[in-house]
């Protein structure tokens, strides 16, 4: 083993700096500054050095097993230390690893892992990973978890490890109702890690979390016959969701592994790889661990297809706050299966960092198969300039350094495409829904003048004759346009809400907000901070973001404007049934519907009148509908085993005083 010569010592601290930066940003920031195929290529390459020279450097990320704690979550240290995976991309050497051995190939999900402790059947505590001897205690958001049973039959102690994960679906709802481009979160993971190292548990409810066991820890003597796949399922029968997985051997392995590829880009749920945990649990453990990896089992990356291509330009796509972002277009290439022809490069210090330049040959891939990245650029020329002006309106542009990220920012208050990405939020179907009305019309509409504030869209009957005569419309077009305007006039306060795009306010806070203020505006315009941290889903930092909103002298006068032009309709109540029939009552729907015409339907039903609909079954449960009340289901055996009330349709419409008929 040669002995490290200056060089190689330069280049390893340079390694660890960048590794240790782009960590901090991702586990404790929730922020990306590379992608994970750049922090991989650079992991290996420092591991490389450090098995080549026989020097590993104090603090070295191969040495670190997770995010130093640095939240105001109190912190708890481990009684196991939880140590990282050892990972190949290669499934030869992954069966080799296994020899002769049988094992659990399961999904390697894309969260933050979890440990959970119960005692006498009652969930005591949850704590975060951490760096893997200390971490964050957070059972208080995890009781509000969507699938996490607070009541267990065994009674004795268990302890188990899992990953809270936000499902793509819930993710992408997320996102759809934050109006700014550069608010919306990047991926599941950072807003799942977000979501849980948080003081507030109303924000973790809201946002969907799920966890899925992936390790049994301890059971006290309960015997599992020495094997993990009879603590999986051991698992189940407590109440637990425990992570997919197969049994496989060394000659099983390979179809295995590709059963799990081919079923990624229809996943609901984030995941950045596989697991391979061997069943054997004493010779796994007899194998003990490094320093830094445990030795019965292994994690598989996927080998991520990459394509050589040319970068033909950066397009930088302004949003409505200003945050100007570079993407990147290049010559299509075929990607696991689809076309792809441009990849978001985030912001101007990874832009920088690439060495991006027109004409440049770059790589890109998918990461975790799906979203298009950059890997590498292999000319690294340099020369794509960051604009000094604003794409659209022309006016001087303004890099803001931010934890040391750079992005740049259109700082011009008249800028035309904020104005055209307030206007396309203010009438998007969820806001106040003028139908037809896309951003092309509306910078027709913004550039000939006729609208500068809310308020004039609905004065468009003012400039009917000019509107007939622009590009591309004629008399039928106006006359569709102005209709469809006073079709908008009548909304309701959840609409409204939304359509203002107060910042961090989307469409489930609005409806959280109607509800509370029983659809009057006026009573939440004049709320105070303190009563809006007591709504649920509402903590201290969207309160302020709401009263600085509507105590700002300018967003009120456009609000009084857009209120002389609107009719605001109370909730519609059914008559003859009371708004506070469930008042404190919580159910939960499983299963098909009859009577009504989805879930969906259902949970409006139930919160029209005062109640609310979870998604999982805990002891704050009053109901559990389902129309197969006699199933085993998971959630049947949750409520039995609670004491909750399994209700039928019928049975849920007899509560309601109704007579099985909808």
């Amino acid at each position: 083993m040669a002995q490290a010569n200056a060089e190689q010592l330069k280049r390893m601290r340079e390694l660890s700096g960048i590794l240790t930066e782009a960590s901090r940003a991702y586990y404790q920031e929730d922020r990306e500054i590379m992608s994970n195929f750049e922090y991989d290529k650079l992991y290996d390459e420092l591991a490389a050095l450090e098995q080549e020279t026989g020097t590993v450097l104090s603090g070295s990320p191969t040495q670190k097993v997770g995010y130093e704690v640095l939240s105001e979550l109190p912190k708890e240290e481990h009684e196991r230390p939880m140590l990282s995976l050892d990972k190949t991309k290669n499934v030869d050497d992954l069966a080799a690893w296994l020899g002769d051995q049988k094992a659990l190939l399961s999904w390697k999900l894309d969260g933050i892992t979890i440990v959970l402790t119960y005692r006498d059947g009652e969930l005591q505590k949850a704590v975060t990973r951490g760096n893997g001897y200390i971490g964050e205690v957070v059972t208080n958001n995890a009781r509000v978890f969507r699938n996490v049973p607070l009541r267990i039959p065994f009674r004795g102690e268990l302890v188990l490890r899992g990953e809270a994960i936000i499902r793509y679906p819930d993710f992408n709802k997320i996102n759809e109702t934050i109006p700014e481009t550069d608010a919306k979160y990047k991926n599941p993971r950072n807003l799942c890690a977000g979501s849980v190292r948080q003081l507030d548990p109303k924000i973790t409810k809201a946002r969907s979390v799920y966890f899925f066991a992936f390790s049994l820890v301890t059971a006290g003597d309960t015997d599992f016959r020495n094997s993990r796949k009879a603590q999986f399922e051991w698992l189940k029968d407590q109440g637990f969701d425990v992570v997919e997985y197969e049994m496989v051997t060394a000659e099983t392995l390979p179809a295995a592994v590709q059963r799990f590829a081919e079923r990624i880009a229809e996943n609901e749920f984030p995941s950045d790889g596989l697991v391979l945990l061997m069943d054997d649990i004493a010779y796994g453990e007899s194998l003990g661990t490094t320093a830094k990896f445990p030795r019965n089992a292994i994690a598989f990356k996927w080998s991520d297809e990459t394509k050589e291509t040319e970068l033909l330009e950066i397009e930088w796509s302004p949003s409505r706050t200003g945050l100007i972002n570079p993407v990147a277009i290049f010559r299509p290439v075929e990607l696991e299966g689809t076309t792809v022809s441009r990849a978001s490069v985030h912001n101007v210090s990874i832009m920088r960092a690439l060495r991006l330049g027109i004409g440049d040959t770059i790589t890109v891939y998918k990461a975790n198969m799906i979203i298009p990245q950059i890997a590498e650029n292999l000319t690294g020329s340099g020369n794509a300039p960051v604009p000094e002006t604003c794409p659209v309106c022309g006016q001087p542009t303004r890099i803001h350094r931010e934890n040391e990220v750079e992005t740049l920012w259109c700082e011009n208050p008249d800028c035309v495409i904020k104005k055209i990405k307030r206007f396309a939020l203010m009438t998007s179907r969820d806001a106040l829904n003028v139908e037809g009305l896309s951003e092309s019309t509306l910078e027709k509409l913004i550039s000939a003048g006729f609208i500068h504030d809310y308020a004039d869209l609905f004065r468009l009957e003012q400039h009917r004759a000019a509107i007939a005569g622009l590009e591309g419309f004629g008399e039928k077009s106006a006359d569709n346009l102005i209709a469809a305007v006073e079709k908008a006039r009548n909304t309701d306060m959840t609409r409204f809400v939304f359509s203002l795009g107060i910042p961090g306010i989307g469409l489930q806070n609005a409806k959280m907000l109607t509800r509370y203020y029983h659809g009057d505006f006026e009573a939440f315009r004049a709320a105070e901070k303190d009563e809006l941290c007591g709504i649920e889903g509402i903590g201290a930092v969207l309160a302020d973001s709401v009263t600085s909103f509507l105590a700002d002298p300018e967003q009120a006068a456009i609000i009084d404007r857009l209120l002389a032009q609107v009719t605001l309709e109370k909730p519609k109540q059914d008559e003859g049934v009371p708004a506070e029939l469930f008042a404190g009552k919580t159910f939960v729907i499983t299963g098909s519907v009859n009577h009504f015409k989805n879930r969906e339907e259902l949970k409006a039903y139930i919160e029209a009148r005062g109640g609310k609909a979870a998604g999982s079954v805990s002891a704050k449960t009053s109901y559990l509908i389902n129309n197969d009340v006699t199933s085993g289901s998971s959630k049947n055996r949750k409520a039995r085993e609670l004491g909750i009330p399994i209700l039928s349709e019928e049975d849920f419409l007899a509560l309601a005083g109704e007579k099985g008929e909808q």
